[in-house]
């Protein structure tokens, strides 16, 4: 049977392992905390009635003001075409007939905004509105007629 013996290397000195820290006293189990005030946090969103013709049929949805009218009309099964979703490729536009909404986040100049176009992607309803879905091809005549301007 072998026998291995270690020598300590200088750079590294074996030292025998501390005990472990002892507590003036010992900590308890469980510790009591003061009870917090039960108080409720409310959230009140407004919901719009939206009507919105896509493809010659008008559906009804539900829109929550934080929720953008595309992501509502996605949601409940319409086709409409998107790209995007920031409100800047134009492939969702819309005539608003009735109604507000807000579009701050999209890139649309305010003059087409004030005729009536949204993009849907960047359309947060502020009021009950009834809207219509365009060919992009509309818009992009408007958004040019008006850079011209």
């Amino acid at each position: 049977m072998a026998t291995l013996r270690f020598k300590p290397n200088p750079s590294f000195p074996l030292t025998p392992p501390l005990p472990p820290p002892t507590l003036p006293h010992p900590l308890p189990l469980r510790a009591t905390f003061p009870h917090p005030t039960r108080r409720t946090l409310t959230i009140t969103t407004c919901s719009y009635k939206v009507l919105m013709e896509h493809e010659g049929k008008t559906t009804e949805l539900s829109v929550d003001e934080d929720e953008t009218i595309l992501s509502k009309a996605l949601d409940s099964g319409l086709n409409v075409p998107h790209d995007c979703k920031l409100g800047v490729c134009m492939t969702c536009p819309a005539k608003l007939l009735s109604g507000d909404v807000d579009q701050s986040d999209g890139m649309l100049s305010d003059d087409v905004i004030e005729k009536g176009f949204a993009l849907l992607c960047a359309a947060y309803p502020r009021s009950d509105c009834h809207i219509r879905t365009i060919p992009e091809e509309e818009l992009l005549s408007m958004q040019l007629a008006t850079a011209d301007d």
